[in-house]
């Protein structure tokens, strides 16, 4: 059997794993399913349809899984699913998807979420990323594995943040940001490539070289985002095995910037 503090209410058709840990207070609604090994602490709120991996750890005060904020809800059976092995630390919020869009908010796997952070309707997070402390997206966001959100970063709905991407502290993003480049400031700016990032994630020096050249060719060489695009597929074409992957997933992200991208 799971392992339920006395205090913890928990309906009868919840499904949950038999190595499940549920804290002191916390509540856990009729749809909801966890995985082998989750623990979840005190005082916090499961609800919806609402579906947990394995290894996760939810701390103290968490709201998961609730209505999305979105007056066109109408209490349609949408969902929310969390992946495996993340932390999400305290008062953070989870919403449902909306039958607008997908109808689910995912989070991937192994994402460190800290305090305060909110995840609203429909967005569609990654593996491998950090969420500092009240970093917060508005709904239909996307946000790519290993890319970071400092803390009080505030993303518009409907942007997107590609892979290995950074988002400074205080950042009011209102556009999309191509993978591994890093942006601050209010409006955000592009403040050059997220080398810190990639160098420990092991990219070589190949693949860096050619993230540095397709960052210079969008916000250094005067062209616009058109003939940017274009001078990336030639350098693509003509690039070796290691260039070329990174020339191509920097000019894709272009081709499905629906917000225009920060610049």
């Amino acid at each position: 059997m799971a392992l339920i503090h006395p205090s913890a209410i928990v309906d009868p058709k919840a499904q949950l794993d038999s190595t499940v840990e549920i804290g002191a207070y916390s509540i856990v609604g009729a749809d909801v399913k966890i995985g082998a090994r989750t623990v979840i602490g005190p005082h916090v709120v499961i609800e919806g349809h609402t579906t947990i991996g394995e290894d996760n750890k939810f701390f103290q005060f968490s709201s998961i899984g609730a209505a999305p904020q979105d007056k066109k809800w109408a209490g349609e059976p949408t969902r929310l699913e969390v992946g495996d092995r993340n932390t999400v630390r305290e008062f953070c919020t989870f919403n449902l998807g909306t039958a607008q869009d997908a109808g689910v908010t995912h989070l991937g796997n192994d994402n460190w979420i800290s305090a305060y952070v909110h995840l609203a309707h429909d967005c569609q997070v990654g593996s491998n990323t950090i969420f500092s402390n009240n970093a917060q997206l508005a709904g239909h966001v996307i946000v790519g594995d290993w890319a970071i959100l400092s803390g009080y970063a505030g993303v518009h709905q409907f942007c997107k943040i590609g892979a290995h991407a950074f988002i400074g502290m205080y950042t009011s993003l209102t556009q999309d940001v191509p993978p591994f480049v890093l942006v601050s400031g209010n409006p955000a700016g592009a403040r050059g490539v997220n080398i810190e990032g990639i160098k420990r994630r092991g990219f070589t020096r190949a693949q860096i070289d050619a993230i540095r050249a397709a960052y210079k060719l969008v916000y250094r060489s005067g062209l616009t985002l058109e003939e940017a695009k274009t001078a990336l597929a030639e350098a693509e074409a003509a690039g070796g095995e290691e260039s070329a992957p990174q020339l191509r997933v920097f000019r894709e992200f272009l081709g499905t910037a629906s917000r225009g991208i920060v610049r």
